[in-house]
């Protein structure tokens, strides 16, 4: 039986892909339905079912149809658009930034398995990014919670050997192949990174429980987030294999803007 049935969800474009003269594939990040690919036939065509809501990191409705759960490619029939976070788009930084959460979590997610706390976490932080200056620190609280919504959510409150907590009087390095801490009477693995701040475990352990709508307010020292990029950014290419191109492409554009500010 080959009867098609047709849904309705709401869903983050995470990717796009032309394909043909004029059709697309996408894959999005859905409430219902988890990670879903699909084609939109005609899409670089007709602006009337598609207009601008198959762009990345597009907060939009789609109405898709398939053969079952196990239909590798869906029929994508129309797109509406809810938010475009015009705000991101017009902000390079911002833009790259956004690439990078969307990128993140399709690496992190498998298609057809539903996770509404994975949406919502997309959700809150692009609205998050929307609405308020960009910082790198917000980078490092949605890898957090990802990474505890896909199951390897880092130890940051004790030592994984001896289980000395944070306020044993040691220091701590984070290790990539035990997934967390480290205490300094345990011997840190070759390739440890260096010592982290108690600061900077505390923030990063405030940050991934702290209402998404309050991060805003809490603020990193220079010292805390540049700890915190190097911690996350190095566990999370330990665990996927690679860096990820946004994230490479925003380090760059980074490193280019203070460069600049050194020229000046």
């Amino acid at each position: 039986m080959n009867t098609r049935s047709s849904h309705k969800t709401r869903a983050i474009v995470l990717h796009t892909l032309d394909y043909g003269e004029s059709d697309r594939i996408a894959t999005f990040y859905t409430r219902e339905f988890g990670k879903l690919k699909g084609i939109a036939k005609g899409a670089r065509r007709s602006r009337r079912r598609f207009a601008n809501s198959l762009e990345p990191f597009s907060f939009t409705q789609v109405l898709f149809s398939r053969r079952g759960s196990g239909d590798t490619l869906a029929m994508v029939d129309q797109c509406e658009i809810i938010d475009h976070f015009p705000a991101i788009r017009g902000d390079l930084e911002k833009s790259v930034a956004a690439s990078y959460l969307v990128e993140l979590t399709g690496a992190f997610t498998v298609e057809g398995k539903k996770n509404e706390a994975v949406f919502q976490l997309l959700v809150d932080f692009l609205a998050l990014m929307e609405n308020d200056p960009f910082r790198t620190s917000l980078l490092s609280f949605f890898e957090i919670r990802l990474l505890g919504l896909a199951g390897y959510e880092p130890v940051l409150d004790r030592c994984t050997r001896c289980h000395a907590p944070l306020n044993a009087g040691l220091s701590f390095h984070f290790i990539n192949n035990r997934g967390g801490l480290q205490c300094s009477r345990c011997d840190p693995m070759p390739g440890a990174l260096p010592a982290l701040s108690l600061g900077t475990i505390r923030s990063l352990l405030h940050g991934r429980t702290l209402p998404v709508r309050n991060l805003s307010r809490l603020l990193l020292t220079p010292r805390a987030d540049d700890e915190s990029r190097r911690l996350l950014v190095s566990f999370i290419q330990h665990l996927l294999g690679r860096e990820l191109k946004s994230w490479q492409v925003l380090r760059q554009l980074r490193q280019l803007g203070a460069m600049s500010m050194n020229t000046c």
